[in-house]
């Protein structure tokens, strides 16, 4: 299993002392990009582009707190000529675009359950941010619709916070108030979450219900340290001189 490979070293392996409180899961984080896409671009070139950012996260998390991170990277297979000159162009794309999501990654997020305090790091636009903080109430809705999941019995909530509309499955079989990045203050572990309708949706892969080793869950470093409020201005500068540079592109094209 993927998740074996790329925990057995961060796991310590005591099968007495499995606990559904504490562990790592692997999750598909899936953004979708919001560039434009050239009409002068060859119709099998449009075809190769990929509709969202997919790559794999891990969070771990014990009953005091939880870290979500990049998941190992295993070897990749050779891409094609073709293949990787469709990846340079929709580097190309994203670079130019005024779209927060295209420009924006979360890279790290840590939650304390003991005092909600929290700590993230983004890039954003080649630059790295940390940014402490208080982790966000959310107005969960439970609807009382049920699934099974990996194995597991889900149930839906929904919120809605800052205007963004956020739908999450979590499982009451993980006693854990938590989920992906930020999100939680569920009564069980959030397996999948979908935010504006899917726009970025977070779903796991594989759950490994095992002792987490002594300091793997802590709080981020990497980065410019700067409040919430700082870096939404630093992303919405930045954000309107990419608009100007993409009106002006525009408005120079026959």
């Amino acid at each position: 299993m993927i998740m074996n490979r790329l925990l057995t070293c961060l796991l310590v392996l005591f099968p007495a002392a499995a606990s559904s409180q504490q562990g790592a899961i692997l999750y598909e984080r899936a953004v979708k990009y919001e560039f434009e896409v050239p009409d002068r671009l060859p119709q099998d070139y449009r075809d190769m582009i990929q509709t969202a950012d997919v790559t794999s996260m891990l969070l771990f998390f014990n009953e005091s707190a939880s870290l979500m991170m990049p998941a190992p990277v295993e070897e990749e297979r050779l891409l094609t000529g073709a293949e990787q000159r469709v990846q340079g162009l929709t580097a190309r794309l994203k670079m130019g675009s005024p779209s927060r999501s295209d420009q924006e990654v979360l890279l790290q997020a840590y939650v304390s359950f003991e005092d909600g305090t929290v700590a993230e790091t983004y890039e954003f636009m080649g630059r790295t941010f940390l940014i402490p903080g208080t982790q966000p109430s959310y107005a969960w809705k439970l609807s009382g619709q049920q699934s099974q999941f990996l194995g597991y019995v889900m149930q839906k909530a929904t919120a809605v916070q800052d205007s963004t509309t956020i739908e999450a499955w979590f499982t009451p079989e993980i006693p854990v108030s938590a989920g992906p990045g930020l999100f939680g203050g569920l009564p069980g572990m959030i397996l999948v979450v979908s935010v504006n309708d899917g726009h970025t949706v977070y779903s796991a892969t594989e759950v490994n219900l095992t002792a987490v080793e002594d300091g793997v869950i802590k709080p981020p470093d990497d980065g410019q340290e700067v409040s919430r409020d700082e870096y939404e201005e630093i992303v919405a500068e930045k954000l309107e001189e990419l608009e100007a540079l993409q009106r002006s592109r525009q408005s120079r094209r026959p």
